[in-house]
């Protein structure tokens, strides 16, 4: 088929007919597959979890990033996606205070678009941690509501989170030992190579354009959170796909059991 008798056959079913061809083919194939298996198993499409907390930090930085310089955290942004009804429900997002660079260099203002006055005024991450925390409990997550965090690739949970728990001589935290790595889960469910996978190229082919201002965490957690949105009406089953065991960036198995995020606490203080 064409990508025209594509768009057509996908308007015909009132589905989505932004994007290149090849997810266009994809888009089309999972609803006949899910309608037939709705018409045999009497089955509805559902996510595996109630909620998607999507977050992508912004971190201290230099021109080249030296070797040896210590990112730390200055931007802990939250976006909260309801899985049942395909919308993003809420948003979390405060600045942090770093403690090892204090002062931020012009790249990085420049960059991220935080300036040195915001984060002089902003708490430190433990402080931050638990607000983000506290936001969480307060939406019932892994009480009332099964959920799992996602990033945009395995950086923002492997790295910035790892680094800053120990700047901060804290445990990392238990809610984000497992996510769902995006670009993993585009890349699989589009059959797309790895360098089709960054945030603009996710979005321009699925139809869409960057809303907001990039290397805004916050700004940059909504449109992945745009992406996932249209990945599940595309019929795709976003899971957790990473973890990270003892320091280590490990790949969770597709087909173990399926389990969501713990009820988030506050770590403990490392001795």
């Amino acid at each position: 088929m064409t990508r025209e008798e594509l768009r057509s056959k996908l308007a015909e079913f009132k589905l989505e007919t932004r994007g290149v061809k090849d997810v266009l083919k994809k888009r089309l194939k999972n609803y006949y597959k899910k309608q037939k298996l709705m018409q045999k198993e009497h089955i509805s499409g559902d996510s595996c979890y109630d909620y998607i907390c999507v977050v992508d930090f912004e971190a201290t930085c230099e021109e080249g990033n030296p070797p040896e310089f210590v990112h730390e955290i200055i931007e802990f942004p939250v976006v909260l996606v309801n899985t049942r009804t395909l919308e993003i429900e809420d948003t979390f997002q405060q600045y942090v205070k770093p403690e090892v660079n204090p002062k931020l260099s012009d790249f990085c203002i420049s960059l991220t678009g935080i300036t040195q006055d915001i984060v002089d005024k902003a708490d430190i991450f433990p402080q931050v941690l638990q607000n983000v925390i506290e936001w969480m409990r307060q939406r019932e997550l892994g009480t009332k509501y099964s959920y799992s965090m996602l990033t945009d690739g395995s950086w923002d949970m492997s790295k910035f989170l790892n680094i800053q728990c120990r700047i901060s001589r804290i445990k990392y935290p238990s809610f984000a030992k497992k996510w769902i790595n995006i670009r993993k889960s585009y890349g699989n469910f589009y059959k797309v190579p790895r360098n089709q996978t960054k945030l603009t190229i996710m979005l321009e082919n699925l139809g869409m354009s960057y809303d907001g201002r990039p290397h805004s965490g916050l700004d940059d957690s909504k449109n992945i959170a745009r992406i996932a949105i249209r990945m599940l009406q595309d019929g795709c089953d976003l899971r957790v796909n990473e973890r990270i065991h003892g320091g280590q960036l490990m790949t969770v198995s597709s087909s173990g059991p399926l389990e969501g995020a713990p009820a988030p606490q506050m770590p403990r203080y490392r001795n």
